[in-house]
C-alpha cells in the first residue's frame, strides 16, 4: 500500500449528518431568533465550529443556547447514516496497519457523539476537529498537527474528502486527497478544482485504497 496514513473529513464523507446539522441550526433560530433557516442558510454558517457560530449568533446567553443545541444533536441522531462500506473499509484499513485519521471542521463535542453513536471512533489514532486549530479549512494546519503527531510522512499519507475545502488543506500541506462524490453538497465546485482522484462510491475508494 502506498498510503500508511488516511485523514478522513467526517460530514459527507464518513456519514450522512448534514440533515441533523441543519435541523440543529434551525431549531435553534426558530426558537431563540423566531426565523426559519434554510438549509443554505445554514450551509452559509459553515467553517467555524458549531460553538463559535453560535457564541457570535447569541452573546447574551450563549451558553444555554449551545447546551440546547448539543441536547437536540445528540438525541435526533435518527436522520443520520454512516455510509454503506464504511465501516468495513475502517476495519480493513485498520487491520492492515494503516494509521486514521480525522479531520474536521466540527466541533470535537459534536464529532464526538457522532463517532460514538456510529461506533468508529475505536478506529482512529487521532482526530483533529476545529475546536483544535487556529486556521480552519482550508488551511492545512490540522493535517500538520496530524503528520507530527502520528509521525507519518507526507507522501504516505491522504486526505479523504467531499468538500472543496478538504482539496485545499490537503494541496496547502502538501499531501495527496481523494474527492469523494457520493454525498458531496459542493460536487460541481469540487469537479472544478480538477482533483487528482475522484470516488463516486465507497467502493471504489476501497479498492483504491486496500489494492
Amino acid at each position: 500500500m502506498k498510503y500508511r496514513t488516511v485523514i478522513f473529513d467526517f460530514d459527507s464523507t464518513l456519514a450522512k449528518t448534514n440533515r441533523l446539522i441543519f435541523d440543529s441550526f434551525q431549531y435553534i433560530t426558530r426558537k431563540y431568533l423566531g426565523i426559519e433557516y434554510s438549509d443554505n442558510d445554514v450551509i452559509n454558517l459553515f467553517g467555524p465550529t458549531e460553538e463559535e457560530i453560535l457564541r457570535k449568533m447569541f452573546p447574551e446567553n450563549a451558553d444555554e443556547v449551545i447546551e440546547d443545541y448539543f441536547e437536540y444533536y445528540s438525541k435526533n441522531h435518527n436522520v443520520t447514516e454512516i455510509y454503506d462500506g464504511i465501516k468495513n473499509l475502517l476495519e480493513e484499513l485498520k487491520g492492515n496497519g494503516t494509521k486514521l485519521a480525522i479531520f474536521t471542521g466540527k466541533g470535537r463535542r459534536a464529532t464526538l457523539i457522532s463517532a460514538d453513536y456510529f461506533a468508529i471512533t475505536v478506529y482512529f489514532d487521532l482526530i483533529i476537529s476545529g475546536d483544535e486549530v487556529i486556521k480552519h479549512k482550508p488551511s492545512g494546519e490540522g493535517i500538520t498537527k496530524i503528520l507530527e503527531s502520528l509521525g507519518t510522512e507526507p507522501a504516505s499519507t491522504i486526505m479523504v474528502g467531499d468538500s472543496p475545502v478538504d482539496l485545499k488543506s490537503a494541496r496547502e500541506a502538501g499531501i495527496d486527497s481523494a474527492s469523494v462524490l457520493w454525498d458531496s453538497y459542493a460536487k460541481e465546485e469540487l469537479l472544478n478544482m480538477n482533483p487528482k482522484l475522484c470516488f463516486p462510491t465507497v467502493m471504489e475508494l476501497r479498492n483504491f485504497l486496500i489494492n
